[in-house]
């Protein structure tokens, strides 16, 4: 089979698609610091990032009078899981993650143990053996993962809230595994930008009542300028352009090669959250050394 070609310009859309994606984390850092609670601005920014993937998804039936806009009934409750698992309850984890423990740990959590554990539920789900290779990336992962909460939480004087925010961050792999292999079946059988529009507008929706219950919704009245320029960006920028990119590289290019790209994804986080004066995250040994095992384990499971 031949390797596809990726052009100059398909390579700068990669480029911007993990600038994006991979600032989002110190974007939600800074709104954080503005006071605006995790849930609030995950609320916030899934509500107007529904907003415009239902102006696109209209725009698109204008342009194609035979574009799809509506599911089976029967496949609602899929997509209220997917919700749930790839919106709702991710985001409010990540978010207070980033809040109690960082955006670099944030990243190497979210972007790098998810194709592990996404390798490992595949291979039970299609009963298939994990070679001694990946066996050995797996443990040098998990390794790396417990240097990176229990060796940071260490040199950071006993930090009791680095390691609260490491564990809850723990959670988002699995909801993020459990998400991407529940919906394959959907993104076979439906448009995956309609998926995904459908995935946000309902998982923004399914924030409203956390919103409520901590009192938060009405911050949408006080929001400072930084704090509404942080919701647009990710609304825009990292939700409706970001799947955009994504969706139109892995037709154009292949997913093999599309995939390959987020791997920079955590490097882009922690040099923005290193760099910035406003963030100042400091990177100690554990970290660094955890996280360079973690990377090194995806290496080893997912090469062919």
């Amino acid at each position: 089979m031949a390797t596809r070609q990726i052009s100059l310009f398909d390579t700068f859309l990669m480029l911007a698609l993990i600038t994006f994606w991979g600032s989002s984390f110190v974007v939600v850092k800074i709104a954080l610091g503005e006071g605006l609670t995790p849930i609030a601005i995950a609320t916030f920014r899934f509500l107007t990032a529904g907003g415009l993937f239902i102006i696109a998804l209209l725009v698109e039936k204008n342009r194609k009078h035979d574009y799809r806009l509506l599911v089976e009934r029967k496949d609602i409750p899929t997509l209220l899981i997917l919700a749930f698992t790839g919106i709702t309850f991710f985001f409010t984890a990540q978010y207070t993650g980033i809040k109690l423990a960082g955006a670099s740990i944030a990243a190497i959590f979210v972007c790098l143990l998810s194709p592990i554990l996404i390798t490992i539920f595949s291979t039970r789900m299609f009963k298939e053996y994990l070679n001694k290779r990946q066996i050995f990336g797996i443990g040098t992962a998990a390794a790396g993962t417990l240097i990176v909460t229990v060796g940071g939480t260490l040199s950071l004087q006993f930090n009791k809230e680095f390691f609260l925010g490491s564990l809850i961050l723990l959670s988002t792999p699995f909801l993020w595994s459990a998400h991407s292999l529940i919906g394959k079946k959907m993104t076979d059988k439906y448009n995956p930008f309609l998926v995904v529009a459908y995935v946000t507008v309902l998982g923004g929706l399914c924030l409203i009542p956390f919103s409520l219950a901590e009192n938060s919704l009405q911050q949408i009245l006080t929001m400072s300028l930084n704090s509404w320029l942080a919701i647009i960006y990710l609304s825009f920028t990292c939700s409706l352009l970001g799947y955009y990119i994504w969706f139109y590289a892995m037709k154009k290019i292949g997913a093999a090669v599309t995939s390959s790209f987020l791997f920079a994804e955590p490097l882009v986080t922690v040099l923005l959250a290193v760099t910035l004066p406003q963030i100042g995250e400091k990177l100690t040994v554990p970290i660094l050394a955890g996280g360079l095992l973690i990377f090194t384990g995806v290496y080893l499971i997912t090469k062919k």
